[in-house]
């Protein structure tokens, strides 16, 4: 398997060399330069495996020979014994045809645990066959980081710096970052929002020198192994709820757009898929896309969903990618004028091609107050933020008549336990695992919304 840019200017490489190398040096995305696929016997021989089994199936064709099989099954096994479910991703149905997948049972309740808990082992796995190093550079607009934190600490061929907005996550997704005190950790908090911290990632991957003398990795959804790992859970509940007979609505709250590419990626692998719905907060780029068809960039405006407070997608670059027919310069000049304009529009075809598929839906934290509030009283459970927008989005779009829905809980509700309490009066508790979280000694370091600034800070912490 080899993996092509999504600029078209960067050379194919393996999958491993796409792990290390996170962005590519055009400034694109990896995609697969060809798309395996699953038939409708390998579905079916899927049925009743562990979740670990399924997602080792899934991910081994983009692999491909960059390692043995039984290497994978391993870390897949590793990956998936410290969730808190037995299931990992269980199902809990909500209405008729309607189902809510639990994406939270990791380390740090996050769905950011299914590709990074792995993404860990992978990393390890490919730096000690070489006898390499990396500095892994991400940015996260909350679970990102702590969920990429939590599988690097410790690692002796990883240093690991995690930007985050200053004052812009929640107090427990800062602290699962910030309390962690191992020596490879750095935690950097910028004044400025998750796009400026993201565009900072970018543009020290795109700074030469700066990635060759620190050797930098990437740990954010820019990287494929997180996009790979992601897709198994698609494939897991589709199986679960009767693929390849059945059809699915899959509902994903969404602001980099890394989450429901991977439904995207499950579709084009085989998974009989009908509809993407994007549910968005305030911040509502893509749903405003795919009612317009012009991508419009607009202010950042912090919500009660801050993990989806984004107005750059980056993910989005691969979907333009392949509905451009993987015309790598027509992406650059869109992506150009993007980031020149603030704007771009599609050409008929391929928008078309994107609204067939994918529709948006957009809550403001007060129908978002409301969806919670609702959700609670209709089901008796808990969403967190993030999830009642997407389980809200995709009710809206549902037709139980056409298709099994899934909406994906993506966070665990006590880590936004204020907005939670003010919606339904009930305060949610961590897991007893993580009870003293709120009192720990915290260590980060703030920063101005400076490139030059974080690349300096970034050189004093870590020594290649």
């Amino acid at each position: 398997m080899r993996y092509v840019s999504t600029r078209g200017r960067a050379p194919a490489l393996t999958f491993e060399d796409v792990l290390l190398a996170g962005l590519a040096r055009d400034g694109g995305l990896y995609v697969p330069e060809e798309w395996p696929t699953l038939s409708k016997a390998d579905f079916k021989a899927m049925r009743g495996l562990a979740y670990a089994e399924v997602a080792a199936r899934v991910m081994q064709p983009f692999v491909g020979r960059a390692m043995k099989a039984a290497d994978l099954v391993q870390m897949t096994a590793e990956t998936y014994a410290v969730f808190d479910h037995a299931a990992v991703a269980p199902l809990s149905q909500i209405g008729r045809n309607q189902w809510v997948m639990e994406l939270f049972h990791g380390p740090t309740l996050a769905f950011k645990d299914f590709a990074l808990q792995l993404l860990g082992r992978l990393f390890d796995h490919v730096l000690t066959k070489r006898g390499q190093r990396v500095c892994i550079v991400g940015a996260t607009s909350g679970d990102t980081g702590s969920a990429a934190i939590e599988a690097c600490k410790g690692r002796k061929s990883i240093d690991i710096v995690i930007l985050h907005p200053r004052g812009r996550v929640s107090e427990v997704q800062r602290r699962q970052m910030t309390t962690v005190m191992d020596s490879n950790v750095h935690n950097i908090a910028v004044e400025g929002s998750f796009d400026d911290c993201q565009d900072m990632v970018k543009a020290m991957f795109n700074d030469t020198a700066f990635r060759d003398s620190m050797n930098l990795s990437a740990v954010n959804s820019i990287n494929w192994a997180r996009i790979m790992a992601q897709i198994a859970y698609y494939v897991a509940a589709g199986v679960a709820l009767g693929a390849p007979e059945r059809s699915f609505t899959f509902a994903v709250p969404t602001g980099n757009f890394g989450n429901v590419f991977a439904g995207y990626a499950a579709r084009k692998m085989g998974l009989p898929i009908d509809k993407l719905v994007v549910g968005s907060n305030a911040n509502d780029i893509l749903t405003r896309f795919l009612e317009t068809g012009a991508m419009t960039m607009g202010r950042v405006v912090p919500t009660l969903s801050p993990s989806m407070d984004i107005q750059v997608s980056s993910n989005f670059e691969r979907l333009l990618f392949l509905a451009l027919a993987r015309n790598g310069a027509a992406v650059e000049k869109l992506m150009e004028g993007f980031r020149a304009s603030g704007e771009f529009r599609l050409p008929a075809k391929p928008l078309k091609s994107i609204r067939d598929l994918f529709e948006g839906r957009r809550l403001d934290d007060g129908a978002t107050r409301a969806a919670i509030k609702g959700l609670h009283k209709l089901t008796g459970q808990i969403l967190d933020p993030h999830s009642a927008i997407g389980v809200a989005a995709g009710l809206e779009c549902h037709d139980y008549k056409r298709s099994t829905l899934v909406a994906l809980a993506t966070a665990h509700p006590a880590k936004f336990p204020d907005a939670i309490e003010a919606a339904i009066g009930i305060r949610p508790q961590l897991p007893e695992r993580l009870a003293g979280l709120m009192t720990k000694e915290e260590r980060c370091t703030a920063a101005p919304n400076k490139l030059s600034a974080v690349q300096d800070l970034i050189r004093s912490k870590v020594k290649p």
